[in-house]
């Protein structure tokens, strides 16, 4: 199986590589378009600031191919929110490729959310096996409120997705390669779709 994790200059590629390696699985770190095009799955992550992530997409033109990805695409953290169609975070248009919003979590709440979180109401094969209320691995300021292509959630201050579903795409706002056993797993239900 070939894997193509996106490189644009803002994820933390390494640990997902690591994870990929646990899991059995090779992983190509890779920024070129027939290599990601050809790849069985795709994973898109991300950390940092959404205006300046989506430059970087833009300059590589990256925001073009990927929504036009057929293959199984993961969006973790930041790659899930870009594939949103707006951030609040730098009034940031996204790849709209999920038609809702990223919003700023409430002044009140103190943020970023760091640590665990659990996860609830959890649907499609990406969850097999995984127990309602199950803890991952959240650093986020922003979120998703539940919509149609929510597939799972957690709460923090509000209810919100803490993963996407459409078509081929997935977003999962946790990271899986720091959530532990629940995150290995949920990464595993994702390479074997």
């Amino acid at each position: 199986m070939k894997i193509a994790i996106i490189d644009y200059g803002a994820g933390n590629i390494q640990s997902i590589k690591f994870a990929i390696k646990r899991l059995g699985f090779e992983a190509v770190l890779t920024n070129d378009e027939d290599e990601i095009k050809a790849a069985d799955k795709v994973i898109f992550p991300g950390v940092g600031e959404a205006s300046s992530a989506m430059k970087m997409l833009r300059n590589s033109k990256l925001d073009t191919l990927i929504p036009k990805l057929t293959q199984p695409v993961l969006g973790i953290c930041l790659g899930m929110q870009l594939m949103c169609a707006h951030s609040e975070e730098g009034d940031t248009t996204g790849l709209s490729i999920f038609e809702v919003p990223v919003l700023k979590f409430n002044n009140s709440l103190k943020v970023p959310q760091i640590g665990w979180n659990q996860i609830t109401n959890l649907s499609t094969p990406i969850f097999s096996e995984i127990k309602e209320l199950e803890y991952v691995y959240l650093v986020h300021s922003y979120y998703v409120a539940e919509c149609d292509e929510t597939i799972a959630t957690s709460e923090y201050g509000v209810k919100y997705s803490t993963a996407l579903k459409k078509d081929n795409f997935y977003g999962v706002q946790f990271h899986p390669e720091k959530s532990s056993d629940a995150g290995e797993k949920i990464l595993k239900n994702f390479l074997e779709l």
